[in-house]
């Protein structure tokens, strides 16, 4: 087994031509951005730089995406499908993908070469990593000192981030209102609500509620 192979839980079924078909998707929406292939060497060196690389069937040699352009594709997880006959790479792409400067290879021409979307596909990763704390419980997290606190802890600290937010979107007002600079107090802002979020999860997770659940009472109240 190869190094590239061996982190990963099983090797690629490579083709007859020593290549795997390699399926791009932004890891912030899941959109698929293109269609490219992969040999030993630039699965390899996918895994050992986090920049995506495949080998370029027509110059038939190692090839970095973005390598003139400057549009590269940073890896974020990579997978093999249930046959280990094509490979998954969900990445942060700098840039528009497309050699059309469209976003996606699958775009019409004049698409746009950026998402519009505003990235929450990534807080399923987030709360992959606070279900791991909730089960595995590692010494030194602090995910991991709030469920042990228990519904009461973890619930004060949303009504501790739910008053920073109040206070933080009130102090951008006022900056709103005098004309000056808001670059801080918006950032006051974002930062607090990222802690609000945080801990509504951390708060779902201790009472075994799937945010899924969340999800389907948006979805029926949608267009309400």
């Amino acid at each position: 087994m190869t190094g590239a192979a061996a982190a990963l839980d099983r090797e690629p079924l490579w083709g007859p031509n020593g290549l795997v078909p390699a399926i791009v998707q932004d890891a912030a929406d899941g959109r698929v951005l293109m269609l490219a292939w992969m040999d030993a060497e630039a699965l390899a060196v996918t895994l050992e730089t986090g920049v995506v690389h495949f080998h370029s069937r027509a110059r038939d040699r190692l090839w970095r995406k973005g390598e003139t352009s400057g549009h590269e594709l940073r890896l974020l997880e990579l997978a093999l499908d249930c046959d280990s006959d094509a490979v998954l790479l969900q990445v942060d792409p700098i840039g528009p993908t497309c050699h059309r400067e469209t976003r996606s290879c699958f775009d019409p021409d004049g698409a746009p070469a950026r998402q519009t979307t505003q990235g929450l596909g990534w807080l399923e990763t987030l709360w992959s990593t606070i279900a791991a704390r909730a089960t595995e419980r590692p010494s030194g997290s602090y995910t991991t000192a709030l469920l042990e606190g228990g519904v009461d802890a973890v619930a004060r600290k949303v009504t501790e981030e739910a008053t920073e937010v109040l206070i933080a979107a009130k102090d951008d007002a006022a900056a709103e209102r005098a004309g000056t600079d808001r670059a801080v107090t918006r950032d006051a802002l974002a930062g607090e609500a990222a802690d609000l979020v945080f801990h509504a999860l951390v708060l779902l997770s201790e009472r075994n509620v799937a945010p899924s659940a969340v999800i389907d009472v948006l979805r029926g109240r949608h267009g309400g």
